[in-house]
């Protein structure tokens, strides 16, 4: 007998429930600027990254579909904060979760995919593990998860059950899935810029999308680490870009253009140096006392580009900026960096090192 329409109703509802409402988190500015700064943290979703997400529309769309039934194993390729997020979706549905990882990964990495239940299968070379990660689910029976795939198409970019209990009161401690609806809820308003970073692509294209489906005239900006295929191949127009080479900050930037990113939607890609992304991270640990990831670095550093940009053309309102994950940056100096923030919270100019 095959799983039951009450099992998969029911792990579905698990699914979408243990999505987070996230705090705004804001970042004190000179009040006189009249813009005000703030982190959507992701960090404070249940495995801890913006990837929670992507991840939870991912299991309900292939359960859904009848991919994931009661039993099936699931397999991912990747070591990132993806696995975490798809192991811990796994768990919460009560079936297998593997993901294939690169032979050279760390072991807090894996500690962390474990720590959800997870099961860590190293491969080498690290360019062959999608192909693994294939084979492995075709020969128990199982289900690949190609979250990059994914991420075209799974996404609730329309946000119509935001906030669906007390719609209007902003009250409601249940995400939406789409963070440019939590944002505007949150705010009250919508703000001049979001911020996101760009790994597979899901949250730039639901936010952007989202936001000209409903009318608002807020920006999005795409912060694109070294390495990543995604700030040339916007700038080109060119959907098949690729550089060849991995991006060093955790969750985000990519060496080809993936399908999800959807270049369209976004109106602004700021390509940032690895070492901003560090300094922006030391200057908000010394000033805000908030630790994070790299990729919120990323899009820190972005964020005040765009604020400067905004002093300049005499321009007010929110900046909102993804805070992807709380883990850990590149080894790099970033002090040029954070010493150029300091000086921008002072003089109102932000010179870039």
């Amino acid at each position: 007998m095959g799983t039951s329409r009450r099992w998969v109703t029911e792990a579905i509802a698990r699914v979408e429930r243990d999505v987070a409402a996230t705090p705004l988190r804001e970042v004190g500015l000179p009040r006189e600027w009249g813009i005000r700064l703030h982190l959507k943290d992701e960090s404070a979703q249940p495995s801890g990254s913006v990837k929670h997400r992507l991840l939870s529309a991912a299991y309900a769309d292939a359960l859904a579909t009848g991919r994931i039934t009661e039993g099936t194993t699931v397999v991912m390729a990747t070591a990132g904060p993806a696995a975490v997020a798809g192991a811990y979706f796994a768990r919460s549905i009560g079936v297998e979760f593997v993901a294939v990882v690169p032979g050279s990964t760390k072991a807090e990495k894996a500690a962390a995919i474990e720590a959800m239940d997870g099961r860590c299968r190293p491969h080498h070379p690290p360019a062959a593990i999608y192909q693994e990660a294939r084979r492995l689910a075709a020969d128990s029976g199982g289900f690949y998860l190609d979250h990059f795939a994914a991420a075209a198409h799974v996404m609730d970019w329309r946000a119509r059950d935001a906030f669906p209990e007390r719609r209007g009161t902003g009250t409601d401690d249940r995400g939406s899935g789409n963070i440019g609806a939590e944002v505007v809820a949150q705010l009250g308003r919508a703000p001049e810029w979001i911020v996101a970073g760009a790994g597979t692509g899901a949250t730039s294209g639901a936010i952007g999308r989202f936001l000209r489906y409903r009318g608002y005239e807020t920006r999005l900006a795409v912060a694109d680490p070294e390495n990543s295929a995604y700030f040339p191949g916007w700038a080109s127009g060119a959907p098949d870009y690729g550089t060849g080479m991995p991006s060093r900050i955790e969750g985000i930037g990519r060496p080809r253009m993936e399908p999800g990113f959807l270049a369209s939607a976004i109106d602004l890609v700021v390509p940032v140096p690895d070492a901003a992304a560090v300094g922006a991270l030391a200057h908000l640990r010394s000033f805000a006392g908030i630790r994070a990831g790299g990729s919120t670095g990323t899009c820190l550093w972005a964020a005040w580009r765009l604020i400067d940009r905004m002093l300049a053309e005499g321009r007010q309102g929110d900046v909102v900026a993804v805070m992807g994950d709380a883990g850990a940056a590149p080894d790099l100096d970033g002090t040029a960096y954070a010493e150029a923030v300091a000086r921008f919270l002072a003089t109102g100019r932000l010179d870039v090192p």
